[in-house]
């Protein structure tokens, strides 16, 4: 059997053994017996075919590097047509797939307590909870933010946790704890959630953020304030004792309830220590007994320092924050970096970030 092909200025003829088989010209194509097929070109043209166009496929990375307006790919990792524009970039085009709903907790870094003698506690890091919308494709920034460290001597408060964000969302430090009696620091620092302040500091102390948190507490003679928590403020210090760290909330977003951001123990000098909040504050030191630090990624508030009777001057860090992310298992795109713990919980795929990294929806 033999193939031919016979071109001329006007149409393009098939032969087999010398017969002609089909001629195509500008019209459509023409059988042998005569019968023609018309509408050949792919534009402009109608089909009632109830097949399929085959789109090309990949990933997003393997996205064409040097793309045109009007590219359309099918992508692999979202589930969804992509076509790109000089303006938006490769975007989804499935309307009901390009907006996906996340709930969302974000607890910052908590405050450092207050060092030297009956010192103010940390506060707790700010916590937000809530649900917003993500866009598929696109590629979200998330920051976990460190506790604060702890004051180290007569005239040093705590410093500060740092902030954690997700997207826009941002959930602020904890405030550092007030120190001694000295004027200014032994006020509490404001943050997420206020640092206690420490002894003699009866007025003032560390505030809160609206939405993220509570004051700290203030002092008393020798009782140090506790920090605020993101569910109470910090109890005030008494002429001993040292007040509890503020209370956190609990959250069951991972599918178990917890408590989070809980305020530091305010420091007791000839009596006791405050107590953490519930969500990871660390206790107040007091005599012969040092302060603890907040629980790493509850974005607790860090004890603050007695320096009675054996105990260290020098007081306790924050607790590291935490960035969890609930989605429905059916639109999660597992793309992700940092290294977050995955699970699930019912019909949702669930991610803790416990250090920084991103989530591509």
């Amino acid at each position: 059997m033999t193939i031919s092909i016979k071109p001329t200025a006007s149409e393009t003829t098939i032969q087999e053994n010398g017969s002609d088989v089909f001629s195509i010209d500008s019209s459509g194509i023409t059988m042998a017996d005569g019968k023609t097929i018309t509408g050949v070109s792919g534009y402009d043209t109608p089909t009632t075919s109830t097949g399929f166009f085959a789109l090309p496929t990949g990933t997003t990375a393997q996205r064409p590097t040097s793309p045109a307006n009007g590219y359309t790919r099918y992508n692999t990792d979202t589930g969804f047509i992509e076509a790109y524009n000089t303006i938006a970039g490769w975007t989804d085009t499935t309307s009901s797939g390009n907006i996906i709903s996340v709930d969302y907790l974000i607890v910052a870094g908590g405050g450092g307590g207050g060092g030297a003698y009956y010192a103010g506690g940390g506060g707790a890091g700010g916590l937000i909870a809530d649900s917003t919308s993500l866009t598929a494709g696109t590629t979200y920034t998330i920051t976990v933010g460190a506790g604060g460290t702890g004051g180290t001597g007569l005239s040093v408060r705590g410093s500060n946790g740092q902030n954690s964000v997700f997207s826009s969302l941002t959930a602020l430090g904890g405030g550092g704890g007030g120190s001694y009696n000295l004027s200014p620091t032994r006020i509490g620092l404001s943050g997420g959630s206020g640092g206690g302040s420490s002894g003699y500091e009866v007025t003032f102390k560390g505030g809160g953020t609206v939405g993220q948190g509570n004051a700290g507490g203030s002092g008393g003679t020798y009782g140090g304030g506790g920090g605020g928590g993101a569910g109470a403020a910090g109890s005030n210090g008494t002429s001993v004792n040292g007040g509890a760290g503020g209370v956190g909330l609990s959250s069951s977003i991972t599918g178990s309830s917890v408590f989070y951001a809980g305020g530091g123990g305010g420091g007791g000098y000839d009596g006791t220590g405050g107590a953490g909040g519930n969500g990871g504050g660390g206790r107040g030191g007091e005599s012969a007994i040092d302060s603890v630090a907040g629980t790493a990624n509850l974005g607790g508030g860090g004890g603050a320092s007695s320096g009675r009777s054996g105990s260290t001057v020098v007081a306790s860090a924050g607790g590291s924050g935490v960035v969890i992310l609930s989605i429905l298992t059916a639109n999660y795109s597992g793309i992700t970096t940092g290294s977050p713990t995955v699970t699930t919980s019912g019909a949702n795929t669930i991610l803790q970030f416990t250090s920084s990294g991103s989530y591509t929806a």
